[in-house]
């Protein structure tokens, strides 16, 4: 029988919510994380129903610490860890706590919303949620500093095989690691910047999307550095955020080895050589960064019990 993935290959959508949520202190944690497995699976096959014609989508990741805390099968997924920062000269891709994620995804904010409340009524007994971002689609798919995201992604059957875990580690065959990392954008930096001068910052002409050709672009621009090679992507389906306080960008990433994200993470924030950072990050300040690893829907029926 083929392995039933989330759905971590699906389109971005018109709405998001990401929450990250930390088990407390207290009983009840197994009996509480095997009905958020169950309801995951309830909300996914319910929307399946309702909403044929259209991507909704409930995503659980879960970090290194939960897996150990709630005694799941061992051995673990082989690069599930608890993310290290890595810190460059100048820039630091920081290491903030998560024992959960979800990321929840349709074309209206009222599903979202009904999901992310199911979910607070199941865990809010024994967790905290320590992050609750909304994103949301800006024109046609750009960030909030005006460039569109996502260019580079992985199309058609490609998005499997970057996204999922394969045969070398067959007790996970279908999941997916999860990296996450807030990033707030100073926009009064940004938007001082000349359009000319932001392109070079990306490597990409700002209007059509186009990317520069490597006699133009900038080697410590964001398309340079963050490209580590064919053999290493991601599926990216990061979304823009603003409250009144932060205006920023959530960056998500699903992958079969986590070696690929470190990879792109040094490339950024070290550089190679070293000192060749990623320009964009003079202007977009990573504010959490977190592991998890996405079980396959398989994995998470045998979890609830």
């Amino acid at each position: 029988m083929a392995v039933q993935s989330q759905k971590v290959t699906d389109n971005p959508n018109a709405n998001t919510v990401f929450t990250v949520w930390t088990f407390k202190n207290t009983d009840n944690i197994k009996e509480a994380f095997q009905r958020v497995c169950a309801l995951v699976a309830n909300l996914n096959n319910s929307a399946a129903v309702r909403f044929p014609n259209v991507r909704v989508s409930c995503v659980m990741g879960i970090g290194y610490n939960a897996w150990k805390k709630l005694e799941l099968q061992e051995p673990l997924p082989k690069e599930l860890e608890v993310f290290k920062e890595v810190k460059g000269e100048k820039h630091t891709a920081v290491t903030t706590s998560g024992d959960l994620h979800f990321h929840i995804r349709a074309d209206q904010f009222s599903i979202c919303f009904d999901m992310a409340t199911a979910i607070s009524d199941v865990l809010s007994p024994v967790a905290d949620c320590i992050e609750e971002v909304h994103g949301f689609r800006y024109w046609d798919g750009r960030s909030i500093i005006g460039f569109v995201d996502g260019t580079e992604n992985p199309q058609g059957a490609d998005r499997d095989f970057f996204a999922k875990v394969g045969e070398e580690d067959e007790e996970y065959e279908g999941g997916s690691y999860l990296f996450v990392q807030k990033y707030v954008h100073d926009m009064t930096a940004w938007n001082s910047l000349p359009v000319p001068e932001q392109e070079k910052v990306i490597g990409r002409y700002k209007a059509s999307d186009i990317e520069m050709t490597d006699d133009v672009k900038p080697v410590n621009s964001h398309s340079a550095v963050s490209n580590v090679g064919d053999d290493f992507k991601v599926v990216r389906d990061n979304m823009p955020f603003r409250t009144s306080s932060e205006t920023g960008t959530y960056f998500i990433a699903y992958a079969s080895t986590f070696s690929t994200v470190q990879k792109m993470l040094k490339s950024m924030f070290i550089g190679d050589p070293v000192g060749n950072y990623d320009r964009i990050l003079d202007f977009s300040t990573a504010k959490t960064g977190s592991l998890f690893f996405v079980p396959t829907m398989d994995m998470l029926d045998d979890f609830s019990g």
